[in-house]
């Protein structure tokens, strides 16, 4: 692979350049997300406590916006050493903030088609279709490929899906970002379906589009000039700028959700300082720390802190890998290599134990997932009983509840099966915590 194809401005669906002043193309990507109603919506989703009361705790819109101050800041370091080593024909066609400014628009969107109640709701939406008997009366009716897309329903696939085509449906390629950005954004660029024939590495571990965008997903892929991976379709090696969104997610999730667990009060200090102490080691940083006067704020400095030096090893080993990751042989989380990598790992684990497992985190999370099963049995149902002309009252009263770009041009259910599901899930997943949770009351009312 290319840096100078990899960095293209070309924008999905072919949306001709337009002069945008001192902004270069990608803040323009950075900009149409930041506008963009479903990012807006992540205010009220979830990123570890569901629908949590203490506003100091993180949403997906806090969670995302950090992320992006991480892949900048991952990004310009990463374009410097780029810069300095490769071509100059690199050099002249770029700067190190164009780096940065691609990671930042990818990071940025990386969360965009999370359904709500986080990781729960995607587990939710994948066990209607494939456990309850409505939905596995309807995956039987659709091929394997199309199957897929159901029962391993999945976030990253959804977000390119809004970035792609849901954003803007009336464009070609929707919201028409930069091939660079879309292909940064793909953590694992391959099909739903692929996921039988997933290879070793850290992209294999899940997909990033489904069926219905196959095409315009090759349409990045060509563009940015992507390697295909072990020689199968619909599956490349990652772009290698997608390394460094995932390791700013990683870094934000491992070491804040730490610090939203302190600040919810679901681990004392006492846990977690011996985990900013494996990461930073300066005598200098533990005295400033030593006399602040809170243990809050003595937390927000060394999460700076650690955040600061993991940044700083996770550009070095960029840099040592690039080479690789150009020719596609280099496919491990970036985190996973860093000198710290232990240390980075026990914030993981403490996150896991004692964060994810939280009792006021389960507690939502089951509520949340019945929810989802309760909007999908309904609007799945509406849905089906229309397009076979079974209506009744109560389903047409359902149906009225479902925006009609969720249907079809006309406002009706729309011919093929796998369409129509497809139209009910971008609904449902779209929803926000509180949304689903008060449409889930509208419909109970009606079908009750």
């Amino acid at each position: 692979m290319q840096w100078t194809t990899l960095l293209t401005h070309q924008r999905l669906g072919g949306a001709p350049a337009t002069d945008a002043g001192p902004r270069s193309e990608f803040q323009r990507d950075f900009d149409r997300i930041v506008f963009s109603s479903a990012f807006r919506r992540l205010q009220d989703k979830t990123q570890v406590f569901p629908l949590a009361q203490n506003d100091y705790v993180r949403t997906r819109l806090t969670h995302s916006l950090e992320v992006a101050s991480l892949g900048r800041s991952l990004g310009v370091l990463a374009g410097d050493y780029v810069l300095r080593t490769y071509s100059d024909a690199v050099a002249s066609a770029c700067a190190a903030a164009d780096f940065g400014a691609i990671v930042a628009a990818a990071c940025l969107a990386h969360d965009i088609g999370n359904p709500p109640f986080g990781h729960a709701g995607e587990a939710a939406i994948q066990s209607w279709f494939e456990k309850t008997s409505a939905g596995r009366a309807l995956m039987d009716k659709l091929d394997r490929e199309e199957r897929a897309d159901f029962t391993r329903f999945e976030g990253n696939a959804q977000t390119f899906r809004i970035l792609a085509r849901l954003g803007m449906p009336d464009n070609p390629g929707g919201m028409q970002l930069t091939c660079a950005t879309l292909a940064a954004v793909a953590k694992y660029p391959r099909a739903a379906y692929r996921a039988d024939h997933a290879t070793a590495g850290i992209s294999g571990k899940k997909h990033n589009f489904f069926r219905a965008d196959a095409g315009r997903f090759a349409a990045v892929a060509q563009a940015v000039g992507l390697q295909t991976a072990d020689g199968m379709q619909d599956c490349w090696c990652r772009h290698p700028l997608a390394f460094l969104v995932e390791a700013a997610d990683d870094i934000s999730y491992c070491v804040i959700d730490v610090e939203d667990a302190f600040r919810a009060g679901e681990v004392s200090y006492a846990e977690i300082e011996p985990l900013y102490r494996g990461v930073v080691t300066d005598a200098a940083a533990w005295q400033k720390a030593a006399a602040i006067a809170t243990d809050e704020k003595r937390v927000e400095y060394l999460r700076a802190r650690t955040m600061d030096a993991l940044l700083r090893e996770t550009a070095e080993v960029f840099a040592a890998s690039v080479g690789a990751m150009l020719e596609g042989r280099f496919d491990a989380e970036l985190i996973a290599c860093i000198p710290h990598a232990d240390a980075l790992e026990a914030f993981r684990a403490l996150a896991r134990d004692r964060v994810y497992h939280a009792a006021v985190v389960l507690n939502v999370q089951s509520p949340g997932a019945a929810i989802l099963g309760t909007l999908l049995d309904a609007f799945v149902g509406a849905v089906e009983a229309a397009a076979v002309g079974a209506e009744t009252a109560r389903t047409r009263a359902v149906l009225d509840l479902l925006p009609g770009q969720f249907l079809s041009n006309a406002g009706q259910p729309a011919t093929q099966l796998y369409t129509r599901l497809l139209g009910i899930t971008d609904f449902v997943s779209g929803m926000t915590d509180s949304y689903a949770v008060a449409m889930a009351q509208k419909v109970r009312a009606l079908t009750c």
